[in-house]
Order: structure tokens, then C-alpha cells, then sequence
């Protein structure tokens, strides 16, 4: 599904890694990915996520970073670039994934021409391609973590916290909901906080999803 949405959204390639924790070497990653196999073997043979800048970058950073030369520092950097263009990856745009419980791990999409997302203007493409990455991790908590899934059915929300984010999952920001709701912006970021904590994540997106996987919201 992380494949046909990329596509759809313009990218011919996509990849998803994510590790539990930091302690979790990175090449014992849970890894989903339509990058060429041979390409593949070579970064997992010659550990080249030890490498590559865009690795560190989301190691340290929660802002996406586009793919362009000039990120690529080093005799060793700017050959697994080359390497990396050799099999059509070119240009892309990675995004850090830092889950509530620790987690660690990068979502890449690669295409024609990633590289006017790094311009002003795109804040929206950006936003729809962090919308996917909340999701894509939410959903794979089920294969970085063996333990069975835990999901939290004893959570309550109350009728505010639960009308703040049935219209956060309508896409409206807190001003808007503010405006719809008739309360002060502070008030409709508190009420969302509070569901945040409640289901343990932290981002509205990925409330969002807990609420739905427990038949508290419906997908519009």
C-alpha cells in the first residue's frame, strides 16, 4: 500500500526502516522497500547507512531533508551518491521517524524530480508525505515490536477531546477547529495534547489512528 500511494504521489520508490530503539544496530532494520535488489544488497553489504548523510540527518532532526549533491560531503559520501544515481535514485526526499515508544527509522521516496520540495511553496506536499509517515509507522508497530499488539481499550476520551479530533482527522488545523468550535486556540492544542498522551504517540496523526483501530472515529 506504501508503494501505490508513493506512486501515486509521483515517486517511483519508496523505503521504510525503522529499528525499536537506538540500541538496535541499524542493519538489523525492519525494512520495506521497492528499491532496485541489486542496489539494496550493495548499501546492506558495505553498511552504507553509516554512510549516508540522510541517515544521520533524520538520526538528529524530525524536518525532512531533500536529496541534492550538495548534502553529499566526502570522497565516501559523494560516491554512494554516484552509486545510488546509477540505479535511478537520484533524487528523493527522506523523512525521520521517531516513534513514542522510542523508535527509530527513515521513509524515503524517490523520483524525477523530489528535488522541488526543498522550494518554498510545496508545504503541502510535505505535509500529505508526513501524513504517510505517521501512518506507515503506526502501522508497523506490529513488526519492529514482537510482543503482541497492546492496543489500549480502556482509553476514554472525553466528548471534547473526542470532537477535537474527529476534526483533526478532517485535516483542520487547532485555529480552525478553534474558529469551528467557538473556543480559544489554546484550549483546542490542550484537548488534542491530552489525547496524545492518552494514546502514548505524538503526533494528532497518529491519535488519529489509534482512535479509529479502536472504533472511536470512523474514516470520513
Amino acid at each position: 500500500m506504501l508503494f501505490k500511494l508513493a506512486r501515486k504521489c509521483g515517486f517511483d520508490h519508496a523505503l521504510f526502516g525503522v529499528i525499536p530503539n537506538r540500541n538496535t544496530p541499524l542493519h538489523a532494520a525492519y525494512l520495506a522497500s521497492n528499491y532496485p535488489s541489486e542496489w539494496r544488497q550493495t548499501y546492506d553489504r558495505k553498511q552504507l547507512h553509516y554512510v549516508d548523510p540522510t541517515v544521520s540527518h533524520c538520526l538528529h532532526s524530525s524536518l525532512p531533508i531533500v536529496w541534492k549533491p550538495s548534502i553529499f560531503l566526502g570522497e565516501r559520501q559523494c560516491a554512494l551518491y554516484e552509486q545510488a544515481a546509477g540505479y535511478g535514485l537520484r533524487s528523493g526526499v527522506s523523512l525521520p521517524l521517531h516513534g513514542a515508544g522510542g523508535q527509530f527509522g527513515v521513509l524515503s521516496f524517490v523520483g524525477p524530480d523530489a528535488e522541488h520540495l526543498g522550494r518554498q511553496g510545496n508545504l503541502q506536499e510535505l505535509a500529505m508525505l508526513c501524513l504517510l509517515r505517521d501512518y506507515a509507522l503506526e502501522s508497523a508497530q506490529r513488526f519492529v515490536d514482537p510482543k503482541p499488539d497492546q492496543v489500549q481499550d480502556g482509553i476514554n476520551l472525553t466528548e471534547r477531546e473526542l470532537e477535537c479530533l474527529r476534526w483533526a482527522m478532517l485535516g483542520k488545523s487547532s485555529w480552525e477547529i478553534s474558529r469551528i468550535l467557538r473556543r480559544s486556540e489554546a484550549t483546542i492544542n490542550f484537548h488534542l495534547s491530552n489525547t496524545k498522551k492518552k494514546f502514548d504517540v505524538q503526533t494528532r496523526q497518529q491519535a488519529v489512528v489509534k482512535a479509529i483501530k479502536l472504533g472511536l472515529l470512523m474514516p470520513a
